[in-house]
């Protein structure tokens, strides 16, 4: 039986969630992505609470211009920034089922440039 795109990415999602689980000390990078924005946010799975978020949807983030690579760069840099404010620099990088090229990657590097290891 042949599994639909959703299906398919819904599978992967879950087998990473397996994996990656975001603790107080660690807690965890999600992404998601539609067609036209890209969120992100650093989440404890302990308390199930948000640390910190960004979006390409933002203030400041949604009058940038630039392909949508560009602005998921930016989004990283933004997020990584709230991050470092809320005391967090470790983090365990969740793709969200996404392949990691484009602007999951865009967003990582962003983030990796505003000072977060993963």
């Amino acid at each position: 039986m042949a599994l639909s795109k959703s299906q398919r990415k819904l599978r992967i999602r879950r087998r990473i969630r397996k994996v990656s689980f975001g603790t107080p000390e660690r807690p965890r990078l999600s992404v998601f992505r539609s067609n036209k924005e890209i969120y992100a946010q650093v989440i404890d799975d302990t308390t199930g609470q948000t640390l910190a978020a960004a979006s390409s949807r933002d203030k400041e983030l949604s009058a940038a211009k630039g392909t949508k690579s560009e602005i998921a760069h930016e989004v990283g840099k933004s997020l990584a920034e709230k991050a470092k404010k809320a005391g967090i620099e470790q983090v365990a990088f969740d793709r969200g089922g996404n392949l990691y090229h484009g602007r999951v990657k865009s967003l990582a590097e962003g983030a990796r440039e505003g000072g977060l290891n993963f």
